[in-house]
């Protein structure tokens, strides 16, 4: 999917703001997933930027990253993660510390993949989630982003938009100066002065909560 070498843009976006980097590929032979995953570390040591490995390997990784269907119990790891798609995968949670939910919109990378929840739909799920939500799915603009930190999202997760652009380190940093705009205390402020869908009109702001 990477315009250019994985690498490349990885190393672009980084520079762009990115600090958790999902290391997918889970069809390379494990010594090839390893050497990939040492490059990747090397980008983001320098920034103290996180390595997350999706499956239960951690290939030497600071994360690991599970799908919806397994395994379980999750493996005991420092940070582990889990996609979620609705409240019956959600409410497997147990020891993991975060969740994707997907797809929040209409995505270009999986065609089909959905119905997306919409912003609506994530804050249903994000007020009964037992860990800190992360939204995923079509996050392109930085207009999307502040409407998942409007309904309650610990931060984006962001793939087409990053891996397609001409110039990845531009979308990062578009993408992560919204969602730094969308936590901070003015913003909040400016939420409970004028209460949007993403509230029910009752004047209360999401909760803040640290980017994961």
């Amino acid at each position: 999917m990477a315009r250019r070498g994985l690498e490349l843009v990885v190393a672009r976006a980084v520079a762009g703001g990115v600090r958790w980097v999902v290391l997918r590929e889970k069809d390379l032979p494990r010594a090839e997933r390893a050497a990939l995953a040492a490059d990747l570390r090397a980008i983001l040591v320098d920034v103290g930027g996180t390595l997350i490995v999706a499956g239960p390997d951690p290939l030497d990784g600071d994360a690991v990253h599970l799908p919806a269907a397994g395994p379980y119990p999750p493996p005991t790891h420092a940070l582990v993660g889990r996609s979620c798609h609705d409240h019956t995968e959600l409410d497997r949670i147990t020891t993991e510390h975060y969740a994707t939910v997907s797809p929040v919109y209409p995505t270009r990378t999986k065609p089909g993949y959905g119905p997306p929840l919409g912003p609506s739909g994530l804050q249903k799920l994000v007020e009964t989630r037992p860990v800190p939500v992360l939204a995923l799915g079509g996050v392109e603009t930085p207009e999307q982003v502040t409407a998942c930190v409007q309904a309650g999202a610990t931060g984006v997760a962001v793939l087409g938009a990053l891996m397609r652009a001409q110039d990845p380190c531009a979308v990062a940093a578009t993408l992560t100066s919204a969602y730094a705009e969308a936590v901070t205390p003015e913003h909040l402020q400016a939420r409970r002065r004028h209460p949007g869908p993403h509230d029910g009109g009752c004047g209360r702001p999401c909760p803040r909560r640290d980017q994961a």
